[in-house]
């Protein structure tokens, strides 16, 4: 990337539209500019997760996802650009085996909690799904422009987000927090 911001506010944006990085500019609530925005809320997300007491292993992990989000939105903001690969697919493949391989058996639906840093993993779990069907609205929209591995990644990011929710929590010593089948169940607690 041979561009650097240097000037952050440019006013071009003041009409309702936003540049590409093709040098063309889109509606600001073009399926594309969604998706962009979701994937950068997800990033940020991680971020904020980051920002909490993670093991080190798992702060690794989300750095570089993050930087390979930052990838992710490159390609959106620019129609044709190819940045996700098969291998970075594969790299999410190979972290949610080894963190799930860690884990107990599910044998009941896991609501969002437990530490704080579970929780917030739960929610960078739901963006990242918003952010993945934002992607198939685009595909939808602008017939056929998304990358095969750029969806399966955002797909395989979020199981991954809920798998590292579970192993956040076993890490701080605490146990998922599980759905109550009954009414009776959830009084009781």
């Amino acid at each position: 990337m041979a561009t650097r911001l240097s000037k952050i506010t440019t006013r071009t944006g003041d009409q309702g539209t936003t540049g590409l990085g093709d040098g063309s500019r889109a509606p600001k609530d073009a399926p594309r500019i969604a998706a962009l925005g979701d994937v950068d809320e997800l990033n940020s997300m991680l971020g904020l997760l980051r920002a909490e007491a993670v093991p080190a292993g798992i702060d690794a992990l989300l750095a570089r996802v993050q930087n390979d989000l930052f990838d992710l939105g490159a390609e959106l903001c620019i129609p044709g650009h190819v940045a996700v690969l098969d291998e970075h697919v594969l790299f999410l493949d190979e972290a949610v085996a080894r963190h799930n391989a860690e884990l107990g058996a599910l044998r009941e639906f896991i609501l969002p909690g437990g530490t704080r840093a579970a929780a917030l993993a739960h929610v960078a779990r739901t963006v990242c799904r918003r952010a993945e069907r934002s992607v198939v609205a685009m595909e939808a929209a602008e017939a056929g422009v998304a990358n095969e591995p750029l969806k399966q990644y955002l797909n395989r990011l979020s199981d991954l987000c809920f798998i590292l929710a579970r192993a956040l929590n076993r890490a701080a010593g605490r146990p998922d927090v599980l759905w109550s089948r009954t009414k009776h169940e959830r009084q009781a607690d």
